[in-house]
């Protein structure tokens, strides 16, 4: 289900080796730059080619699409073949034990159990 190609980090031009450029990823545009040529050494670029297959764009890594669960009546609303559900962040322990129980009633998987 899940695509099995790895893809590679794209880092910032000259994040590697300067602590003031971050990580995230910023399209280079300078006029002698080695990457904006896409020479081999100096990392890779995000292209279309990277792209994930439609099936499984937006799926979470085991396979399953992510649906939020505030409460026990979203728990009703889960298809638990296809979808899994992740409980918000914004539940207490007390809720979150019970969804957790009625989830397992219903063989529904919880991603951050």
């Amino acid at each position: 289900m899940v695509n099995p190609r790895k893809k590679p980090k794209f880092l910032r031009q000259g994040s590697k080796y300067l602590k003031k450029v971050k990580k995230s990823w910023r399209r280079p545009r300078g006029l002698h730059s080695k990457l904006k040529v896409k020479e081999k050494s100096k990392g890779a670029m995000p292209e279309i080619g990277y792209r994930a297959p439609k099936s499984t764009r937006g799926l979470h890594p085991s396979g399953f699409k992510e649906v939020l669960i505030q409460n026990l009546n979203d728990l009703k609303k889960i298809d638990n073949i296809t979808e899994a559900g992740r409980i918000s962040s914004k539940i207490g322990m007390k809720k979150r034990k019970l969804i957790i129980e009625k989830a397992n009633e219903f063989k529904i998987k919880i991603l951050n159990p």
